[in-house]
């Protein structure tokens, strides 16, 4: 058996769906629209032939006629006259008995009329649709009265024959009508659906939906932040890698960007109509990496943007930088030592001996010295090693780094933040502080790292030139160095936030910049003797 190919694509289905529904709507509302007119032309036939009943009814010359010997003859040309002028299929007027003396057919006078007359001879005028001679017919019947009685009765009457013959033109508009509805329909809908088809790329529902489910695990697997905003810079898409790189909690779609509470650079990144590529950013406690690109098209359409999580890389980026500096500190260290092993040896080849071992021991004596001073001082091994490395560093610059001697190191378990971000901190005040004095004669650098009162002090105190005024040094982007620089400072800020402490900056009038970071110091839990965790 024949069957029709079913469409593929939804823009297919849907086009057939709606051709049957035009299809469907047209068909029925032409048949509502005949039924309709021929119930009008019904009614309109039956006012017609009541109209016509009527006035012969009413006529004195039908009264008179029908009290004269021979009816028929005075009134068979009158109801043919009648019915020509009136339009009607036929006049018949009878006695009250039911014998014709008028009809359109005159071998049918002296019959008996066809059809219903009890009303009538009440007095009465109804219509009926009965068959008769001339077929069915919509009738009228009415009495002619005089002095109160019944003395003749007249029916007019229209056939149902004559009724579909003019319907029959109304019925052929109505079917132009009805083809030419069901072309527009079709002709709209196929235009409808064939950009709906270029729009689902003539996908299924199927395909649609799965499609869907791909993007929405795609959207909540990849690590990834995305984000996308219309052309008001609005949310429309996030996923939850960006919800998270962005500290957003709750609904955000609909909101706008400079609604969401991002740091004023990170907003103005995000707002931003002219594509960002790998732009650094801060959040309140992540380093971000951000790209955009506006949607393409006319109009202002809309904008995407990817986020990716650069903090740990960027702490790694600066224990890295660190550790080749203490690297180089070392080598060149090294260099010196051997110049001063060189003239060790050639002290002693000369017989010079007690000289030699009073240079050696100056030497050992100096670094022992720092060493101990910073071991002291500080405590942490982290930052004793970052210490003695900056210390190389700066030496090698022409920069003194001396450890303040009212610094006092935390204890062992005294609730220290990450020895990451304590390298954070320190080395970048220390590395701003260094670069402030290169070059200046009598540079010194003063560190003080000092455990008091529930908090971790970290200070950075130079003797250069001090800080510019009104500067927000801490922003991001802010440097006296020059273009591309100003993350260590804003890095600073943000690691002292991430663990609830305070940073700040001043300039000692004759004494240069101090940075100053408080870091709140974790209370400690006491282990009781019964926790399992604890062994004896």
């Amino acid at each position: 058996m024949f069957r029709f190919p079913r469409p593929r694509s939804l823009a297919g289905q849907l086009f057939a769906m709606q051709v049957v529904l035009v299809a469907l709507v047209v068909a029925g509302c032409a048949v509502f629209a005949y039924a309709t007119a021929r119930r009008q032309a019904e009614e309109a036939a039956g006012r017609q032939a009541g109209a016509a009943a009527r006035a012969v009814a009413d006529s004195p010359s039908v009264r008179e006629a029908v009290s004269g010997a021979d009816p028929s003859a005075a009134l068979q040309p009158y109801a043919e006259r009648v019915r020509a002028d009136t339009g009607v299929d036929f006049v018949t007027i009878m006695s009250p008995d039911g014998r014709r003396w008028t009809h359109p057919d005159p071998r049918r006078i002296g019959e008996r009329f066809l059809g219903n007359t009890a009303a009538a001879l009440r007095g009465e005028t109804f219509s009926e649709t009965y068959t008769g001679t001339l077929g069915p017919s919509i009738r009228v019947v009415t009495p002619v009265t005089a002095d109160g009685r019944v003395i003749a009765l007249v029916s007019a009457g229209i056939t149902v024959r004559a009724i579909s013959d003019r319907l029959g033109g109304q019925l052929a508009a109505l079917v132009w009508v009805a083809a030419g509805a069901l072309a527009l329909g079709g002709a709209g809908t196929y235009v409808v659906n064939a950009r709906l088809r270029r729009h689902t790329h003539g996908m299924n529902a199927a395909e649609l939906s799965r499609m869907h489910d791909y993007h929405q695990a795609a959207l909540h697997a990849v690590r990834e932040g995305l984000l996308m905003l219309d052309g008001q810079r609005r949310v429309t898409l996030i996923n939850d890698a960006a919800r998270e790189l962005l500290g957003l909690r709750g609904e955000v779609r609909g909101r706008g960007v400079d609604a969401l509470g991002l740091p004023a650079p990170l907003t103005g990144a995000l707002l931003a109509d002219r594509p960002r590529v790998d732009e650094v950013h801060l959040s309140a406690d992540r380093v971000l990496v951000v790209n955009s690109s506006p949607v393409a098209g006319g109009g202002r359409h809309g904008t995407v943007v990817t986020l990716r999580d650069h903090t740990d890389l960027q702490s790694l980026t600066g224990e890295l930088d660190h550790e080749r500096g203490f690297t180089e500190a070392l080598r060149s260290q090294a260099h010196e030592a051997a110049n001063r092993l060189h003239t060790v040896v050639s002290l002693i080849e000369l017989g010079r001996t007690d000289e030699a071992v009073d240079f050696a021991t100056a030497e050992l004596e100096l670094a022992q010295a720092l060493t101990d001073e910073v071991v002291t001082a500080v405590g942490e091994p982290v930052l004793v090693a970052l210490l003695l490395g900056k210390a190389a560093q700066a030496h090698e610059r022409g920069v003194e780094l001396v450890v303040t001697h009212d610094s006092a190191p935390p204890a062992a378990a005294a609730g220290v933040p990450p020895a990451r971000d304590l390298v954070t901190v320190l080395g970048n005040l220390i590395d701003n502080a260094v670069d402030a004095l290169t070059g200046t004669a009598g540079g010194r650098v003063r560190v003080t790292v000092r455990a008091a009162d529930g908090e971790l002090l970290l200070r950075v105190a130079d003797n250069g030139p001090g800080l510019p005024a009104g500067a927000d040094v801490f922003r991001r982007g802010w440097s006296g160095k020059g273009a591309g620089r100003g993350l260590g400072l804003a890095l600073v800020r943000q690691a002292a936030h991430r663990h609830g402490g305070s940073v700040s900056a001043a300039d000692v009038p004759g004494e240069g910049a101090e940075f100053t970071v408080r870091l709140p110091l974790a209370p400690l839990v006491p282990h009781s003797p019964q926790d399992p965790g604890v062994r004896g």
